[in-house]
């Protein structure tokens, strides 16, 4: 299967579940964004590596690469390579210069790596076709500042679309796109796409 290079495009506060953060992945050389909800530690591991602070003590994820580094392993490139009810999957593509492994990854987790180890993150084009919002207009870059969050309890809180008929979704995933409130054009697209595969 063809990989489709991702980058970074956006980061921000989730409106839908307390303590979540969205992350948006943008495809290198198209207009497709790949919005994925993550956890607000995940979220600071990403943004904090981005902005390059650095923490007065090593994260969970600078302690990985550490670790990694002084072993001589290093990770070549992340795959986010499924998307099995609205959670996607990933795996990390590490070599030592002599064996190259794959290991089973937490979406954010994999990304918050790929960020340190300056490697590439990809996807396949079925996951993008699925879950994948077209952009249209310029291209565009967004990082909000994330501070050191509380622990604050994830709530599923999510937008109940269940009365509004697809019509009416269609109208609401417009609009959200228009806002760039990529979380909530996801929860939109995955109700539209239940009720086609329904």
């Amino acid at each position: 299967m063809k990989k489709i290079k991702l980058d970074i495009v956006g980061l921000s506060y989730s409106q839908t579940q307390s303590g979540a953060y969205a992350l948006v992945l943008g495809e290198v050389h198209g207009r497709r964004r790949l919005p994925i909800i993550i956890g607000s530690f995940e979220a600071q591991a990403i943004a904090i590596e981005i902005e390059k602070m650095t923490p007065s003590r090593p994260l969970t994820h600078d302690l990985f690469k550490s670790l990694a580094e002084n072993y001589h392993l290093n990770i070549q490139e992340v795959i986010i390579y499924n998307l099995v009810d609205g959670i996607f999957y990933a795996k990390l593509i590490c070599s030592d210069g002599k064996k190259t492994s794959e290991i089973d990854a937490r979406t954010s987790d994999a990304i918050a790596l790929a960020v340190r180890f300056d490697c590439p993150i990809y996807t396949y084009e079925f996951i993008l076709a699925s879950a994948g919002i077209v952009i249209e207009g310029n291209d565009f870059v967004f990082l909000e500042n994330l501070e050191v969050p509380k622990e604050e309890k994830v709530a599923s809180t999510t937008l109940n679309y269940n009365a509004l008929s697809e019509d009416e979704l269609k109208n609401k995933l417009k609009e959200a796109l228009s806002e760039e409130a990529y979380e909530k054009a996801a929860n939109i697209r995955d109700e539209l796409s239940r009720r086609k595969s329904s």
